[in-house]
């Protein structure tokens, strides 16, 4: 039996401390990313929500907001981040948001491969997502994805912006990193 979105949240509900995804029919168990790429995870929100919130433009959320996407296998994944427009989302679901956020961020941490991740942006590029943002804390670039064009490619010296959906905003790419303390 093909399990469902309500298979899901018991198992969420029975396993609070597991990140689950409901991905072409199966229940997908995400292991830890590990504690640098969650910290850069964490920056980015951080900046993300430090931005959009005063503006009230839209919701940002982390890894554990899922989305029931609108393919035909009503997937539930779950973006390291996102962010939704205010208009797309007027109040915050309770369960899972039935849409594609409109930006998503993954970030690499040592067990994902680059080419999951562009797998999984692409998909979310497909249903509706405008923008998919790749980090790889290992490398230290940031790739910006848009359907339909070639990823731009980030480095220390560049800065981050999404004028079309959070216009103004702005994250120098060395910014992300964890932090070295003397």
């Amino acid at each position: 039996m093909t399990p469902t979105v309500q298979d899901l949240e018991k198992l969420q509900s029975q396993h609070p401390d597991r990140r689950l995804e409901l991905v072409r029919g199966k229940i997908v168990v995400m292991s830890p990313s590990g504690y640098e790429s969650d910290e850069v995870a964490a920056e980015m929100i951080r900046r993300m929500g430090n931005w959009v919130r005063p503006r009230k433009i839209g919701r940002v959320t982390a890894s554990s907001a899922g989305f029931r996407l609108p393919n035909p296998d009503r997937d539930v994944r779950a973006p390291d981040a996102s962010f939704v427009t205010a208009e797309r989302l007027r109040r915050s679901p309770r369960s899972f948001a039935e849409l594609a956020p409109d930006l998503m961020v993954e970030v690499k941490s040592p067990t994902d491969s680059v080419e999951e991740l562009e797998a999984k942006i692409q998909e979310f590029l497909a249903l509706g997502t405008r923008v998919g943002i790749l980090i790889n804390p290992e490398e230290q670039t940031v790739r910006i994805y848009r359907s339909g064009r070639e990823a731009i490619l980030l480095a220390n010296d560049d800065v981050i912006t999404v004028p079309d959906l959070l216009p103004g905003w702005e994250v120098p790419v060395i910014e992300l990193w964890s932090p070295v303390f003397e």
